[in-house]
């Protein structure tokens, strides 16, 4: 299985503490080798940064720590194939654009039996389970919003209904984002944690490194990080149970999209 990792901020904040404690992973102190890729949201742009080597050795993993970029979304992923072949067409996250906005997707789970699933104008570009059920997923919206739709929760509401449909097929844990929103859809294990004022410390499980956050962020600020399993072992994360969604918008959960 693949992990994901998430951020949704209500000012540009940087991921560099979370992702040292997931670049371990892959490879190092957990077995996601086959490749690794970040997107940051900036406005109505963003960055992708893809590498089919493992991250604990990737020169872009150190390039995009030493980096500072800041921003209001982040989506990344950590590889363990099944299937495709670890190469760069195969390495997450994906980004399709619907609506004029940039949307990017990560998945962690396997699939079975969903080929005969209608991808329309998305064609998968690599050969994972991955791409071609982002791709139905975006097919489908656009088949029902063909114009720009304004009821957003609705939108996503209906993404969850999708997801539920694709979780009929194996394993289907999502980060899916448009830079406004973050999506976390569980199937497994998909684990969240907001920070808000009074900021404390936190200490990463898999890497020797401490924060104080109070020495970087501002008393208004609001960070939601999500992750396949918690990155500290000093805070409460919450567990997202199996089947049920979370979203974000600029660091706050929303709590009901009916």
């Amino acid at each position: 299985m693949c992990e994901l990792l998430g951020m949704s901020a209500n000012v540009p904040t940087d991921i560099y503490f979370s992702l040292s404690g997931l670049i371990p992973r892959g490879g190092q102190t957990g077995p996601h080798k086959d490749g690794w890729g970040i997107t940051f949201y900036e406005g109505m742009g963003c960055r992708t940064f893809k590498d089919p080597q493992a991250c604990c050795e990737s020169p872009v993993a150190r390039f995009v720590q030493e980096y500072p970029i800041k921003s209001e979304a982040v989506i990344a992923h950590i590889r363990q194939a099944n299937r495709g072949v670890v190469s760069l067409e195969n390495t997450h996250p994906f980004t399709r654009e619907l609506w004029g906005r940039n949307w990017t997707y990560a998945h962690n789970g396997q699939l079975t039996g969903y080929e005969h699933l209608p991808t329309g104008f998305y064609s998968p570009v690599g050969q994972t389970d991955s791409e071609h059920a982002f791709c139905w997923l975006l097919n489908r919206l656009q088949e029902k919003y063909p114009q720009p739709p304004q009821d957003w929760r609705g939108v996503f509401h209906d993404i969850i209904l999708l997801a539920d449909e694709l979780r009929q097929f194996g394993v289907f844990n999502m980060l899916l984002s448009d830079g406004r929103y973050v999506l976390a859809y569980c199937s497994t294990n998909l684990h969240w944690i907001t920070r808000r004022a009074p900021f404390g410390k936190a200490r990463l499980t898999d890497s020797d490194v401490e924060i104080d956050f109070s020495q970087h962020t501002n008393p208004d600020d609001v960070v939601s990080v999500i992750a396949t399993q918690p990155l500290t072992g000093n805070e409460q994360w919450q567990k997202i149970n199996q089947g049920e969604a979370v979203l974000f918008h600029y660091g706050e959960r929303i709590d009901s999209l009916l």
